[in-house]
């Protein structure tokens, strides 16, 4: 089979979010699609894993934020490659409750839509969420970003819940992580730190000098092995 040949197919890049009570959360998702026109209606796909997909099925509410082209690795690392369950991803970030209740991500986007849930579809590792738009706004004019432009010109790649994964967690050529002996981060080659735009696959050793822990500051020096 010739995986490249799905790398073709297109995609763009959106912020999904939702909330449970007064917790919010929200990740990047590549999947979005109109799907009927009376009444508008979109679909997207959320990790089964993911903090997100338990917001969106408490609360049956959720919004798209549709993001700028020129979107940073570091802002798309933050919301594609850490869990909510660890960050507060909403912190530092510009967002607002829109009419529905749902929050909604406005750094780097160039719109977002507001969504009821109405149906839902178990696909295996993920769900399909079928809502209708019941608000809009468009934030100011611009590109959108593609999937294809975010992984052949940035360099970035999908997550592993992401339902484009292409398997680089298992081809990295090195696999061990490595833990901050100051703060407990772990360093995780699978996911990289796209908070400094350092793309998933790379290994530790691979790291350059400069580079320092995300969490605490600390430089390599202070990275062990983890169990």
């Amino acid at each position: 089979m010739e995986e490249a040949a799905l790398f073709k197919v297109t995609y763009g890049m959106y912020i999904v979010a939702s909330r449970d009570g007064d917790r919010f959360n929200g990740l990047i998702i590549n999947t979005a699609t109109q799907v009927t026109a009376q009444p508008p209606c979109i679909s997207v796909f959320v990790s089964r894993n993911s903090l997100t997909h338990e917001h969106i099925m408490k609360s049956g509410i959720f919004s798209i934020s549709i993001l700028k082209k020129d979107t940073p690795l570091k802002f798309i690392g933050k919301w594609g490659f850490k869990s909510g369950r660890e960050l507060d991803k909403f912190q530092d970030t510009k967002f607002k409750v829109g009419a529905s209740g749902a929050p909604i991500v406005l750094d780097h986007a160039l719109g977002y839509v507001e969504l009821k849930l109405l149906d839902h579809f178990d696909v295996g590792t993920h769900t399909i969420f079928i809502g209708e738009v019941v608000g809009t706004e468009l934030l100011e004019e611009g590109e959108p970003l593609t999937y294809s432009h975010y992984r052949d010109v940035k360099g970035g790649r999908a997550s592993q819940y992401a339902p484009t994964y292409d398997g680089w967690a298992d081809r990295s050529k090195e696999k061990m992580r490595f833990r901050c002996s100051s703060c407990q981060y772990i360093y995780d080659p699978a996911s990289g730190d796209m908070f400094t735009g350092t793309v998933p696959g790379t290994p530790f050793s691979e790291l350059p000098e400069g580079w320092r822990c995300p969490a605490c500051g600390k430089g390599k020096e202070m990275f062990k092995e983890a169990e």
